[in-house]
């Protein structure tokens, strides 16, 4: 077995199915001794012994991250014993489903921003409470040091231009807020929609392991749908509101000329 250490020399890393206890847990990005944890635990399948050493594969691998990723939403590790037991062992398909769901639902790449940037958009520099209002609506995300991420480049520039037309930063914000109430309902429309006719069968069936691909691709086809039926139904009652706000305006305006020929 050749060790050189010489420059340009590819030095290949194991496959998936030929990880020792301490490869897995360096590709895990865990101590040897969590992952001796989690085998006590009966979260982690036993390794393929070939001679006296266990080898892992990418089963292994996935059931790690998804522990991990089940830990970092506050699942406990006895949760997290009961939830794959229930799912039949099936820790890849339930590791897709996780990442599906915790997807973010806009295609938007979030945007680091100083307060400087912040008060060219809203034309508001310094107006602390306004920024402390945009972090409570998830608008903003405190990063230290007077940096933000900015959830949603898309949403900010529909607020700088309001502020380019001339509506305050305050307004901006009121509206911002409306919508987000109105989005909230019509959110967990679609999600009940989801867990009534989709999610609560499948858990009644035992959550068999085949069908875990299909409720996955289910959420995932739950996105595009949910936001093409959102912007249809607002078009329609956007073309209604404008039509009935300037029918009003023109019937004004004809009222009076008729007033001021009398």
């Amino acid at each position: 077995m050749s060790h050189g250490t010489g420059y340009g020399e590819c030095v290949s890393e194991p496959t998936p199915a030929d990880l020792t206890i301490d490869e897995l847990a360096r590709r895990a990005g865990m101590t040897v001794r969590n992952v001796r944890a989690h085998q006590s635990r009966g979260l982690l399948p036993p390794p393929e012994v070939r001679g006296r050493t266990g080898f892992y594969g990418a089963e292994h691998l996935a059931r790690l991250e998804l522990i991990r990723t089940l830990q970092d939403d506050g699942f406990n590790l006895e949760s997290i014993r009961r939830l794959l037991e229930r799912t039949g062992g099936s820790s890849e398909e339930l590791l897709r489903f996780t990442r599906a769901a915790r997807e973010p639902f806009a295609d938007e790449t979030p945007e680091v921003v100083g307060l400087e940037e912040l008060g060219r958009r809203y034309g508001a520099p310094g107006r602390a409470d306004l920024l402390a209002r945009a972090v409570a609506l998830g608008l903003l995300r405190p990063l230290g040091e007077g940096r933000f991420e900015d959830a949603s480049p898309r949403l900010a520039r529909a607020g700088a231009e309001l502020t380019a037309i001339g509506v305050g930063a305050d307004v901006t914000l009121d509206v911002v807020e409306e919508l987000r109430r109105h989005a909230d309902a019509i959110a967990e429309q679609f999600v009940e929609l989801f867990l009534a006719h989709v999610w609560r069968p499948f858990d009644a069936e035992g959550r068999p392991p085949e069908r875990w691909p299909e409720v996955r691709e289910t959420l995932e086809r739950l996105r595009p749908l949910a936001g093409d039926a959102v912007m249809a139904v607002f078009g329609l009652a956007m073309s209604d509101a404008v039509e009935r706000a300037f029918g009003a305006v023109l019937e004004a305006d004809e009222a009076g000329r008729d007033d001021s020929q009398r």
